[in-house]
């Protein structure tokens, strides 16, 4: 019966050995899952920069009054820069900027690339 003991406590010390190694296993693999969120966060952060420049680039096409087709826009981060190889007016230039302000997820607007009349 002693043998049995010994060979049961054995048993599980050696089982609790193997389970604490399983755990620290576990948490040295959570570090990609770290790393690969903040992938995911860049990933969404670029797709948030390209919907806002789809977002205002179809919203200045569509207004009338407006040469949207020649007005360039680019988002990084949220900022909006507008710029244009072609003059402008200033009531262009400030209906451009409004219009690219109301678009969610703007953080600011740049306009001193549109060229003024």
């Amino acid at each position: 019966m002693k043998k049995f003991a010994i060979a049961a406590a054995a048993a599980t010390a050696l089982t609790l050995t193997m389970a604490n190694a399983a755990f620290a296993q576990t948490t040295t693999t959570q570090a990609p899952m770290t790393l690969a969120a903040g992938e995911v966060d860049k990933a969404q952060e670029a797709t948030s920069d390209t919907w806002i420049t789809t977002k205002v680039k179809s919203d200045l096409l569509t207004e009338k009054g407006i040469p949207g087709t020649d007005i360039k826009v680019e988002t990084n981060k949220g900022v909006v820069s507008l710029s244009s190889t072609v003059a402008v007016t200033d009531s262009q230039k400030a209906t451009a900027v409004a219009i690219t302000k109301k678009i969610k997820g703007v953080k600011a607007v740049s306009a001193d690339g549109l060229k003024a009349e």
